[in-house]
Order: C-alpha cells, then sequence, then structure tokens
C-alpha cells in the first residue's frame, strides 16, 4: 500500500480505507478565501459539517446534529443530515460565502453525505 497501511480486517479495514481516501481527496482540494472548503465528518450517530478558510486556518460556519435545533428534530439519520446540510448553507451565506468546495472527507457520496450536500445545494449554496 502506498501510505503505509498494515492489512487490517473489520472495522480498522473501514476506518484506513477511509483515511486512503481522504488523503487522495485532500491532495487535490483546498479551501481558498473565495471558495472555502465544505468538510463533512461522519459518525455512526452524528454528522458535523464545517466551511474552512485554509489559507487563514480558520472555520467561517459550522453545523452539526449537536446543535439544539437539529438535535431534538424527528426523522432517520438522513434528514437530520439534510437539517445539517441547510443550517451550514444558511450560516456560511451569512458569512458571505457563496461558492465551496466539497471535501467529503473520504466517505462514499451516498446516503447522508449525499443528503447533506444536496440541502446545501438547494439552500444555495454553489459547489
Amino acid at each position: 500500500m502506498a501510505y503505509g497501511q498494515k492489512i487490517l480486517k473489520g472495522d480498522a479495514y473501514k476506518r484506513a480505507a477511509i483515511k486512503r481516501r481522504h488523503i487522495r481527496i485532500r491532495k487535490r482540494i483546498n479551501g481558498t478565501a473565495e471558495r472555502p472548503r465544505l468538510v463533512v465528518t461522519r459518525s455512526n450517530r452524528h454528522i458535523v459539517a464545517q466551511v474552512i478558510d485554509d489559507i487563514q486556518g480558520h472555520t467561517l460556519a459550522s453545523a452539526s446534529t449537536l446543535d439544539t435545533s437539529v438535535r431534538g428534530a424527528e426523522g432517520d439519520k438522513s434528514a437530520q443530515a439534510k437539517q445539517v446540510g441547510a443550517l451550514v448553507a444558511e450560516r456560511a451565506k451569512a458569512a458571505g460565502v457563496e461558492a465551496v468546495v466539497f471535501d467529503r472527507g473520504g466517505n462514499q457520496y451516498a446516503g447522508r453525505i449525499a443528503a447533506l450536500a444536496d440541502a446545501a445545494r438547494e439552500a444555495g449554496l454553489k459547489f
């Protein structure tokens, strides 16, 4: 393997695969002041989205399922991801961000990740 990872089994193999994909993605993606990076971090229970300017190293906007407006919401995890996508887009637009570069964080673009991205697009954030 190119990144010096051991061959693992089970969940450790999944985490290593996600890490490899994330390294591969981050080689090409970089957030600037004009187009910051929309980073999605996913766990089994929660999802976090941040808009980051990599040049200055600042987080411009963030939202997660741990926010009080999303935490008590009904629905499955995909529905909560949609709410997080709309919320982070609203906060990013309030911070003056119109377009972002999407960083899926090594996760596959399906399910909750796709739901968050689609909701952010519908709220007016350009990818």
